[in-house]
């Protein structure tokens, strides 16, 4: 199937064929038809595969015809990030370059007056946080019902970030004779029902298993130690090569710590965290993307935000809290077909972490030791490494992935007594 097949206008078609998009992906093959008819839709589908592509194209067709009015946009998209936001505003302004439709992005650290002065003009399609388009709503300089078309995209984020009272709030202000597009990387209960507050009769589409990882994307863990914390990093960046890469970070404290070690030892590196203000943040980001520096150090805050052609490798300087931010941050790299690579770097204390990783993802990770990486071969292989690794955890004696009752484990463990039956054996 080709995009004309999806039956979209010839100045979308223009607008994809100068982007260089050849065909249509899975998710954009399975969404496009059914939003086209004003179908409600509950989607679910990894970075990478051209989700935003497919809800902004037939937005764009859906609202080529007719007429926005002063300060009341005709559809409303919610991003929980300034930078997610700003890249579905991109990915607008790409698909909408034949067309006259109007755009207003509404994220923080910017100014109200410049939003304000599009938003009396007239919008089309509104982008915005939710946080922030609050703020415009009670300042009276925005009216939402008249919204033909709601999307909500990464809804499990939302749900993370404690944004879903802001969308119950939004939801209460919007018509409820309207389509909406709820979209998420993942599908829990707790989103499931969140949908059924927002959608009437969805059709379902799921791309990818449920919080799984890309098969395109080589995995591991290495084992370090606190006080080696940052020369292990800096001999993971060592090995072999890479384009760009990004380093995430679970504190705002180890991304200043991570970000001047990095600038010491020449690497081009950026930051970027919650604490910045707008302007730095976009700096940063486009240094990166321009490949002014090729290492960027980041929160969580980043994860679903960046999408960066050839990004090579993530690394995971601790291991997330979250066991789905972990399937989110690697999802960074092994995109549009290519490989990619990601290293976390952890510890005893991470056990728990690990654990709920595994158990999210239904297999094994892959556990190695830095110490045990050739010095004198910066260009190792990790997969021999691998084989020849004591406490490598995937071996033809254990493909079966055994997974422990985490609660139970963990509190044997802090008893002091772990029963046999609870262990896994490593094998030799």
């Amino acid at each position: 199937m080709n995009f004309e097949e999806l039956g979209l206008c010839k100045e979308i078609i223009s607008s994809i064929n100068e982007k260089g998009y050849k065909n249509p992906t899975e998710i954009q093959r399975s969404a496009i038809p059914h939003i086209l008819t004003g179908r409600d839709l509950l989607g679910c589908a990894q970075t990478g595969t051209g989700k935003t592509g497919s809800f902004i194209m037939p937005l764009a067709e859906i609202l080529s015809s007719g007429k926005s009015k002063s300060r009341m946009p005709r559809s409303l998209i919610l991003a929980p990030t300034r930078e997610l936001a700003m890249q579905v505003a991109e990915e607008f302004n790409f698909i909408n370059k034949f067309l006259k439709l109007q755009m207003a992005l509404l994220i923080g650290g910017v100014s109200f007056t410049e939003q304000d002065n599009k938003l009396a003009k007239g919008v089309d399609v509104l982008v915005a946080t939710p946080g922030r388009l609050i703020d415009h709503i009670e300042r009276g300089k925005v009216i939402i019902k008249d919204v033909k078309i709601l999307i909500v995209d990464e809804a499990d984020r939302m749900l993370d970030m404690g944004f879903i009272p802001d969308i119950m709030k939004i939801n209460k202000l919007l018509p409820k004779i309207r389509q909406t597009l709820f979209f998420s990387a993942t599908l829990s209960s707790e989103i499931r029902n969140i949908g059924k507050n927002l959608l009437i009769n969805p059709k379902e589409i799921t791309i990818s298993p449920y919080s799984s990882t890309s098969s395109n994307i080589d995995s591991y863990f290495f084992q370090s130690y606190d006080k080696n914390k940052l020369n292990d990093l800096k001999t993971l960046l060592d090995i072999g090569s890479f384009n760009s890469a990004v380093i995430f970070c679970n504190k705002k404290n180890d991304i200043d710590k991570v970000y001047r070690f990095l600038k010491k030892n020449n690497y081009k590196s950026v930051c970027l965290h919650g604490d910045m203000n707008q302007s730095s943040r976009t700096n940063s980001l486009e240094e990166f993307k321009n490949k002014y520096a090729r290492i960027l150090v980041a929160s969580d805050v980043a994860a679903r935000g960046i999408d960066v052609k050839d990004l090579s490798h993530v690394f995971n300087y601790d291991v997330p809290n979250n066991p789905e931010d972990y399937v989110h941050r690697i999802g960074r790299t092994g995109r549009a077909g290519k490989k990619g690579k990601a290293y976390t770097i952890f510890n005893e204390k991470d056990e728990k972490n690990i654990l709920l990783i595994e158990k999210l993802i239904k297999k094994k990770v892959k556990k190695l030791k830095i110490k045990d990486i050739n010095f004198k071969n910066r260009n190792s292989n990790i997969k021999d490494l691998e084989k020849t690794n004591p406490d490598r955890i995937n071996s033809k004696q254990n493909n079966k992935s055994k997974f422990l009752p985490v609660e139970n484990f963990l509190n044997f463990k802090e008893s002091g007594k772990i029963p046999e039956f609870l262990n896994i054996k490593k094998s030799i």
